[in-house]
């Protein structure tokens, strides 16, 4: 299956269309979007989604792991890392999206 890249100037063009809102503003109005999950995200918020999902930022602890081309161990230190986790509506809508190509007999 051939994958599409949607990128922030698709999201503008497709708020353009629905909401009708001249091309600045809806690039201004994704752009803010982003800015404000950003900024939740950097102080620690959780993001919730209706019918989407969440983001959380995460603790990670110091760990040892391994150089995968010296097979050397190598310390990786504790940093925050992002978790995004589906909803329930939308781990659904994917999976009862039937892939092209694909025969569901």
């Amino acid at each position: 299956m051939a994958q599409k890249t949607i990128t922030r100037r698709d999201l503008s063009e497709a708020v353009y269309k629905a909401a009708r809102l001249s091309r600045v503003q809806s690039a201004a109005l994704v752009e803010v979007f982003f800015k404000e999950i950003t900024e939740c995200l950097e102080r620690g918020e959780q993001v919730r989604l209706s019918a989407f999902g969440s983001f959380v930022v995460r603790e990670a602890r110091q760990r040892m792991g391994r150089n995968p081309k010296t097979g050397k161990q190598v310390k990786i230190s504790a940093r925050r890392v992002m978790v995004f986790k589906p909803s329930a509506v939308l781990k659904a809508r994917i999976n009862t999206v039937a892939e092209p190509g694909l025969n569901h007999d």
